[in-house]
């Protein structure tokens, strides 16, 4: 890798705004230009919460450590400023927006991200573009934003977003939760998409299960548990996962 990393942790350890025992306890990880990192880890092992404190959550506060982006360091970025740097986050529990169409929304999203007042004209072909690549009903454009889509709407939405954004870096937050199968192919063909578009994207995907990680094949798999990477490796160790479970993994205490 020349250069600095696209995206680095250094020991990075957090607990919620109002104190208490720390969720993450020494977080490391680097990712390059172009790669797909799997993290993946049992419930409660802090997971979400570095997604979260990724981009910047009031939720949580960071007690050590250092989130760089290119080289620069975002910690104390609020995440307003991180998303316009380049950082997008897929939420695993999307948020309705009522009254709010999907047309609106990403046109002052991507206004934001590049910095300028776009027309509603530049915005509607390139959603429309997108929406034809990925498959999506046009119709969909003019929705209000998550109110009345299904699971796999709201995640293909966030496809949608990631696609129109044009982030430097993208975390997908267990964006295969509540999917089915079908469902699950549908975002994953979406977000495969979007990488061979930019093929220096680099993300970093959170998940329980190896299923997504057979559609989006990703160049590491890191293990989380109890706050920290215990073992890091290629795609085998998901498979190992699957048949292993977490168990052997656990540090005792």
């Amino acid at each position: 890798m020349s250069g600095a990393p696209l995206f680095e942790i250094r020991n990075l350890h957090a607990c919620t705004a109002e104190g208490g025992a720390p969720i993450l306890c020494g977080v490391d990880l680097v990712i390059g230009e172009g790669e797909v990192h799997a993290l993946m880890g049992p419930n409660g092992s802090g997971k979400s919460t570095l997604s979260k404190v990724l981009l910047g959550s009031s939720e949580y506060e960071i007690t050590d450590g250092t989130i760089l982006l290119r080289g620069d360091d975002v910690t104390d970025w609020d995440t307003e400023v991180r998303a316009k740097a380049g950082m997008f986050l897929a939420f695993q529990y999307p948020q309705e927006l009522p009254g709010v169409s999907v047309t609106n929304f990403l046109r002052q999203a991507m206004s934001a991200r590049k910095g300028l007042d776009l027309s509603a004209l530049e915005v509607r072909l390139a959603l429309m573009e997108w929406m034809q690549r990925l498959e999506m009903d046009p119709t969909f454009a003019e929705r209000y934003v998550n109110e009345g889509f299904s699971g796999g709407e709201k995640k293909r939405n966030e496809v949608l977003q990631m696609a129109l954004l044009e982030p430097e870096f993208a975390i997908l937050d267990e964006t295969d939760s509540g999917l089915d199968v079908d469902a699950l192919k549908v975002v994953a063909r979406g977000v495969r998409e979007v990488r061979a578009d930019r093929p220096t994207l680099g993300a970093l995907v959170i998940t329980h299960y190896q299923r997504l990680l057979t559609e989006l094949r990703p160049d590491h798999v890191h293990i989380l548990v109890d706050g920290r990477i215990v073992t890091s490796g290629g795609p085998e160790l998901a498979e190992q996962l699957e048949a292993e479970g977490y168990e052997r993994f656990r540090v005792p205490s």
